[in-house]
């Protein structure tokens, strides 16, 4: 068992010794403005990919192409300068990105069932934004996140109940406003 412990601790150790290293290789300017234009290059190729495409589809298409390039642009910054603040960025680029291809699928659908995708893609994108924030002031963020998750989530169950009628959708408010801590 004390072979064991040790073995352990020197694996432990030893990774704490690589990461340092690993972290410590930053990009050149050289690397760093030939992954640019891999990006530029990716996107122009995703876009033309989407022109074959009609109505929606398209559109999707496109929203999807921009996302990819705007993540790509924000992990290779944060690859670049290996700043928090960098990270904390290419994370809301995420978020934002997976967002506006959501939506844009809601796109397809109408009446409630849109209302409700709408709400949904909105609540995880500020549960990602949100997650987002945890880099930036831990104790605060924790809090901001998890208030704005539960809200988040509150509209979304709030829009599903617009989808029923009479007492059933009162009873679905009144669910929603106790299992959300609203009154």
């Amino acid at each position: 068992m004390n072979k064991s412990l040790t073995l352990k601790v020197s694996l432990l150790l030893a990774t704490l010794l690589v990461l340092p290293a690993a972290q410590a290789q930053v990009m050149s300017k050289v690397d760093y403005k030939a992954g640019k234009d891999r990006i530029s290059t990716a996107y122009k190729a995703d876009k033309a990919a989407c022109a074959s495409l009609a109505a929606n589809a398209k559109d999707i298409c496109v929203e999807e192409a921009k996302g990819k390039e705007k993540v790509a642009k924000a992990d290779l910054e944060y690859t670049y300068t290996r700043k928090a603040t960098d990270r904390n960025k290419a994370q809301v680029a995420k978020a934002e990105a997976a967002y506006a291809v959501a939506k844009e699928r809601c796109d397809d659908l109408a009446g409630n069932p849109k209302d409700v995708c709408v709400k949904e893609a909105k609540a995880i994108e500020v549960g990602a934004l949100a997650d987002a924030r945890m880099g930036k002031e831990i104790g605060q963020a924790r809090r901001d996140a998890a208030t704005d998750k539960l809200d988040a989530d509150y509209k979304v169950a709030i829009e599903k109940c617009d989808a029923l009628a009479g007492d059933v959708k009162a009873s679905c408010v009144t669910a929603a406003k106790s299992s959300f801590g609203k009154t």
